[in-house]
C-alpha cells in the first residue's frame, strides 16, 4: 500500500515545529498559516490529496464552463468533484488489492505505454510536454497515473478475470437472439417525436422533458395513433407534420448509440426517450427489412468476446463494491 498517509503525518509534524521555533523569539508577532495541501478523502491507511483531484478535474472542467447561471454551474461542478473523487476512491482501492496481491508495474512497463499514447497521437516529445501542461499535469504526475491504470488492468485480469465465465449455452442463446432481432435488420421505417432540450440543460428542464416524452409514450400504449400523437406534441418542426416520419432508415446510417437501440426494436414496437444533441426522442418503428446472417460457427468467437466484456464489467462492478464494503472510506469534501 502507499505510504503517503505516514508522509502526510510527517510533513504535518516537521512544520509544526518549524513554526513553534520561529514563533518563540518574537511572541507578540502574529503567526501565519499556510496550506500545503489538504485530504479530500482517507482510504484505509492511504489519503488523496486536493491536488489529486484538481488534476483529475482538469478535462472535465470544460463541460461545465458554458453554463451561465452561476449557482447551477457551481451545483454542477460540485456534483462531478463528488463523481470524480468516488472514482480515485475505487482506484485507490484497486491500487491497494494489488498491492497486497503482489502486483507490479515496472518503469519500463510505463515508458512503452507512453511511447504508445505519444505515437498514437502523432505527438514528438516537446509536443507531448506541452499537451500534458495543458491538462494540468506534470511529467511525474502524469507516470503516477500511467502506473496507476496499468495496475488496475493487471489486477483485472488477474483478480477478476477467472471469476469470468461464458459457457457454449449463453453463446447459443445470444446468438438465436441476434438471430430473431437487431443483427438481423438490414432496414427500419422509423418515425420519431422529439422533446427538444438546450445544449447544457438543468436537471429540471430534463425531468420536464422526460415527463413529456412518457406521457406520449403512455398515449400510444393506450391505443392512440403514434403518428397523431406526434403531430400533436413533437417539437421537430421537419418531421411532426407528417406524423414523425422519417422514412427508410439503413444500418450504418445512424449514430451508432441510436443505431443499437432502433435496429433491436420490432415492428410496432414505441422506445424511448432516448437522448440526442438536441433533445429526447421516442422512437416507433413501423416496418422491418430483414437479412440473412452469418452461421453460429462464423460468430461465435466473435459473440463469446462480446459476452465475456459484458460479465468481466459485471464482476469488475461485484469486486468493487466487495472492496468498497470492507474498506475504512472517510470522504471530506
Amino acid at each position: 500500500m502507499r505510504p503517503r498517509l505516514f508522509l502526510f503525518a510527517a510533513l504535518v509534524a516537521l512544520l509544526a515545529l518549524a513554526g513553534t521555533a520561529v514563533a518563540q523569539p518574537k511572541a507578540k508577532k502574529a503567526r501565519r498559516a499556510y496550506i500545503v495541501d489538504r485530504v479530500v478523502a482517507v482510504v484505509n491507511d492511504s489519503v488523496i490529496l486536493d491536488t489529486e483531484l484538481t488534476v483529475r478535474m482538469a478535462p472535465y472542467e470544460a463541460d461545465v464552463e458554458g453554463i451561465e447561471d452561476p449557482k447551477e454551474r457551481a451545483r454542477r461542478l460540485e456534483k462531478l468533484r463528488g463523481q470524480v473523487l468516488d472514482e480515485l476512491v475505487n482506484e485507490e482501492l484497486i491500487f491497494q488489492a494489488a498491492a497486497d496481491a503482489k502486483i507490479e508495474v515496472t518503469a519500463k512497463e510505463i515508458d512503452a505505454a507512453i511511447t504508445d499514447i505519444r505515437t498514437n497521437n502523432k505527438l514528438d516529445e516537446k509536443q507531448f510536454q506541452q499537451a500534458l501542461v495543458a491538462q494540468g499535469y506534470n511529467i511525474t504526475a502524469y507516470r503516477a497515473d500511467i502506473q496507476r491504470q496499468l495496475t488496475r488492468v493487471k489486477a483485472m485480469n488477474q483478480l477478476v478475470a477467472p471469476k469470468v465465465n461464458v459457457t457454449d449455452d449463453e453463446v447459443r442463446a445470444r446468438y438465436d437472439q441476434m438471430l430473431r432481432r437487431s443483427e438481423a435488420v438490414s432496414a427500419v421505417r422509423l418515425s420519431h417525436m422529439l422533446f427538444a432540450l438546450p445544449e447544457r440543460p438543468s436537471e429540471p428542464e430534463v425531468a420536464a422533458a422526460k415527463a413529456k416524452a412518457a406521457a406520449a409514450i403512455a398515449r400510444v400504449k393506450g391505443g392512440e395513433d403514434f403518428a397523431e400523437v406526434a403531430a400533436q406534441v413533437s417539437e421537430d418542426g421537419a418531421s411532426k407534420g407528417g406524423g414523425g416520419e422519417l422514412g427508410w432508415i439503413e444500418r450504418g446510417s445512424l449514430d451508432p448509440q441510436w443505431e443499437s437501440v432502433v435496429f433491436a426494436m420490432d415492428k410496432g414496437e414505441v422506445r424511448g426517450p432516448v437522448s440526442g444533441p438536441t433533445g429526447l426522442h421516442v422512437f416507433h418503428v413501423t416496418e422491418v427489412k430483414r437479412n440473412d446472417m452469418k452461421t453460429f460457427d462464423d460468430l461465435k468467437e466473435q459473440i463469446r468476446g462480446e459476452l465475456r466484456r459484458r460479465e468481466m464489467d459485471k464482476q469488475t462492478q461485484a469486486w468493487i463494491e466487495d472492496l468498497r464494503k470492507k474498506a475504512f472510506i472517510d470522504v471530506k469534501l
